[in-house]
């Protein structure tokens, strides 16, 4: 489920995050489903605990899950104005992610593309479900 590429330049807890949260999009981890304890995970991803507490500490701080006491961590429910504060700062990425595009020469149709491809994705994934 979680794989790594050590050769990459972006540290290994922010690839475990970016991973978790787009296992979370994709609708393949849900509400509640509890996620492998610190242990567990840092042993078959043979990865230091510290870095995949790190990573877990920074998915709860942004809102993607949530720990109880004794129990693990598990997948947060999207909340009303969590939802809302999640897409003001998506937009304001998007929008510097694309004034980059424009500047390196992406069309509108190119970016049209892209958001027609990302509502594709979207839309086989929901048929999975």
């Amino acid at each position: 489920m979680f794989e790594l590429d050590v050769r990459s330049r972006k540290p290994i807890y922010e690839q475990l995050t970016d991973k978790v949260k787009e296992l979370i999009m994709h609708g393949i981890l849900r509400a509640d489903e509890q996620l492998p304890s610190v242990r567990a995970l840092s042993s078959q991803l043979t990865v230091n605990p510290n870095t995949i507490q790190k990573a877990y500490r920074e998915l709860e701080r942004e809102g993607y899950i949530y720990s109880l006491q004794g129990k693990g961590n598990f997948i947060a429910a999207l909340q009303q104005g969590q939802s809302e504060s999640k897409r003001a700062e998506l937009k304001e990425e998007l929008l510097r992610l694309m004034a980059e595009a424009v500047y390196l020469g992406f069309t509108e149709t190119e970016i049209s593309s892209l958001y027609r491809q990302a509502l594709d994705m979207r839309r086989e994934e929901s048929s999975h479900d």
